[in-house]
């Protein structure tokens, strides 16, 4: 949960559809990381090509015309997707983790004895400097990592504040290792540290982080996310 707390409460009540079996759970999920991937590959095509106007006329009218077979029902603002494991679990469509989303790189997190590490690559469809991320993803990057590493230690919270320090540019292509761990408590807040390394070379940091994220009080948490009354 990356919501910051000025966040205004979404409109409607989000909600989930009717359960389907875990078996067609993991087809849904099968076929979204599919087209994730394409949808990648597409972004980082699109943003490489030196190809002709023609070309990328005839392209767009392509993605035009496959767009359109996505129809029939779309999730509200506030709904929760189905192929979801909110709030503790793996979202799909997260620009940052989500297999199924054309803007994640996308991380891969695991726990460590301490906190979480997270291992991506950046594509030049991510590039800020000529060669290098974007500063703002760096960000991304931390602050979600950041928050799941609250979760991890059994204390969800909000973003309140992140404290980013760049001490070298982030090389895009290049693997990258994002640490993240919760250092202290005091009372619903959770102060969390993290970093950005190249994987081949993790003395060297590139990107350092210090948060503050906050527990939301019960009567927060509904305003929020009113789905969540739902679930069992």
């Amino acid at each position: 949960m990356h919501s910051s707390l000025t966040d205004p409460p979404p409109t409607g009540t989000a909600t989930r559809p009717t359960r389907t079996t875990a078996e067609e759970l993991e087809h849904q999920r099968a076929a979204i990381t599919r087209l994730g991937h394409e949808l990648r590959a597409l972004v980082e095509a699109t943003v490489r090509t030196a190809a002709s106007p023609d070309t990328l006329h005839r392209v767009a009218d392509g993605v035009r015309a496959i767009t359109s077979q996505l129809t029939g029902r779309r999730r509200s603002r506030a709904e929760i997707p189905e192929v979801d494991e909110f709030p503790t679990g793996t979202r799909i469509y997260s620009p940052v983790t989500g297999a199924g989303s054309p803007l994640a790189p996308p991380v891969q997190v695991k726990p460590t004895a301490d906190g979480l590490v997270g291992h991506c690559t950046l594509g030049i469809a991510h590039e800020g400097p000529p060669g290098y991320g974007h500063g703002g993803m760096s960000a991304m990057l931390l602050d979600e990592l950041m928050g799941r590493a609250c979760a991890a230690a059994g204390t969800p919270g909000l973003t309140v504040s992140l404290q980013m320090r760049y001490h070298r540019p982030v090389p895009l292509e290049t693997p990258l290792r994002i640490l993240a761990r919760v250092t202290s408590t005091d009372d619903r807040k959770i102060f969390v540290s993290g970093s950005i390394t190249i994987q081949t070379d993790p003395d060297a940091i590139l990107v350092t982080a210090d948060g503050v994220f906050i527990a939301p009080d019960p009567h927060r948490t509904r305003t929020l996310f009113p789905g969540l009354q739902a679930e069992p």
